[in-house]
C-alpha cells in the first residue's frame, strides 16, 4: 500500500519540481520568496491536485484484476504454500 501512496505524493510534487527547475534554469533565485508568489503556488497546487485525481482514477481503472475474475486465497497443497491468485472468469 505504501507504493501507491508514494506514487501519488510524487505525482503531487511534479508541478512544484518543474517550476523549481524553471526558476533554476532562469537563474531567478530559487529560494527567494518573491519567486514563489501566492497565485503561482495556488496554480501549482491546483495542477498538482488535478494530476493526483487523474492518477487515482487511472490507478483504480487500470490496476487490479478483471471484473469477472475470481480470487483464490492462499492455501496449502501437498505440504506447500500456494499463493493467492486471480483466476479469469469464463467468457460468455
Amino acid at each position: 500500500m505504501i507504493r501507491p501512496v508514494l506514487t501519488e505524493i510524487g505525482i503531487f510534487l511534479v508541478p512544484f519540481v518543474v517550476y523549481a527547475l524553471f526558476l533554476a534554469a532562469g537563474r531567478s533565485g530559487l529560494f527567494v520568496q518573491s519567486s514563489w508568489p501566492v497565485y503561482v503556488v495556488a496554480r501549482l497546487t491546483l495542477a498538482a491536485l488535478v494530476l493526483v485525481i487523474a492518477g487515482l482514477i487511472g490507478f483504480a481503472h487500470f490496476s487490479g484484476a478483471a471484473p469477472d475474475s475470481t480470487y483464490v486465497p492462499a492455501h496449502i497443497e501437498n505440504g506447500r504454500l500456494v499463493p493467492g491468485m486471480e483466476k479469469p472468469g469464463v467468457e460468455k
